[in-house]
């Protein structure tokens, strides 16, 4: 039988990500991997869920977002409590599973904001709808800053701005989440890395995707021929929020101790970044940006007061390259998701 070409394209993409997982292990087991960057592993896989699901909404959807660290924080906070409640309530002592039912809370607890958040916003484009993305990230900010969470028993108490709350407490306002079993592994990362490149890559090749593509290339047109335009909007917009949901978890887990003033504006930007840097609609750019810079800053630490500057430098050179016709037709041939529709994104956003 007869492979489609996507499918096969699909397959060499998880291929590829299996091998890096299977080159890092490799390379932990020979000690060729220095500590601090065995300390990025979980987050590489954290920015690169979050860079991918971006690129849904931006590149593939069309939509600028600027409140993505709104979800991720959503994730992380629902996340970080059901686990200490299935390990109060349950006496659960599987890391791994309570990690994947955690993530999986998380992701839905994000994709209910995304419903909540996008129902109104989605009617609204352009600078509109990024304006309004905005501030719901700092408004989900805000409200977890006020927030006292505690766990007792099987029972779990929520008190908003009153510290004085039953049980032990797990989120704790401004001062974020505290006690928190650390049981985020690579492993788990790298699995969630595939998990997503699956959901966004058969998105993108079905008869959805290519819906969601007709939305961002012309509306009217779309409407025309009985295309749902705010549905499949709606769809990309929560899927994205899902998966920020499980990587916020992941990272949450992989933190004793995480605040919610984390999760603000620059850090929605930093995704953005990674998303731009890769190429919008380039979901292989998305994957290779979110890791270089995630990893440049520790590299670039003897450099010490002057690494944010060289930070800087780099992105503006990568910038200028990747902006070349040459370089990014040269792209557009080896990224088959880039070419055609996702190029069209690339435009449209």
């Amino acid at each position: 039988m007869k492979l489609k070409k996507s499918t096969v394209n699909n397959l060499i993409s998880y291929g590829i990500v299996i091998v890096a997982f299977v080159v890092v292990q490799l390379m932990q087991g020979a000690g060729l991997i220095s500590r601090s960057l065995r300390g990025q592993l979980v987050p590489i896989c954290v920015y690169i869920v979050m860079a991918v699901s971006l690129n849904l909404t931006v590149g593939i959807s069309g939509e600028l977002s600027l409140g993505h660290a709104g979800f991720m924080s959503v994730g992380v906070f629902s996340g970080v409590v059901f686990s200490e409640w299935l390990m109060a309530a349950f006496s659960m002592e599987n890391e791994t599973m309570i990690l994947v039912l955690s993530m999986i809370v998380g992701g839905l607890f994000a994709g209910i904001a995304g419903v909540i958040i996008g129902v109104p916003v989605l009617r609204l484009q352009g600078d509109y709808l990024a304006i309004v993305t905005l501030a719901f990230g700092e408004i989900i900010r805000n409200v977890i800053n006020c927030l006292y969470i505690s766990v007792d028993g099987g029972q779990v108490h929520i008190a908003f701005d009153n510290p004085n709350v039953l049980g032990e407490i797990v989120v704790n306002g401004p001062a974020g989440t505290r006690g928190v079993s650390r049981m985020s592994t690579f492993t788990v990362g790298f699995a969630l890395v595939l998990f997503t490149l699956f959901v966004v890559l058969n998105l993108i090749n079905s008869r959805s995707g290519r819906a969601i593509m007709a939305c961002r290339d012309s509306r009217i047109a779309a409407e025309s021929v009985g295309i749902n335009v705010t549905k499949y909007r709606m769809m990309a917009f929560v899927t994205s929020a899902f998966l920020a949901g499980m990587a916020g978890t992941l990272y949450g887990l992989n933190m004793s101790s995480v605040q919610a003033s984390r999760f603000n504006f620059d850090t929605s930007i930093l995704v953005l970044v990674f998303v731009v840097l890769g190429g919008i609609g380039n979901i292989w750019g998305s994957i290779i940006a979110a890791t270089l810079l995630t990893v440049l800053p520790e590299l670039l630490r003897e450099f010490s007061d002057y690494r944010m500057l060289v930070y800087a430098v780099v992105l503006i050179l990568v910038m200028l390259v990747t902006n070349n016709p040459m370089i990014r037709a040269f792209f557009a041939r080896i990224t088959p998701h880039r070419r055609g529709e996702a190029g069209k994104g690339g435009e449209a956003a």
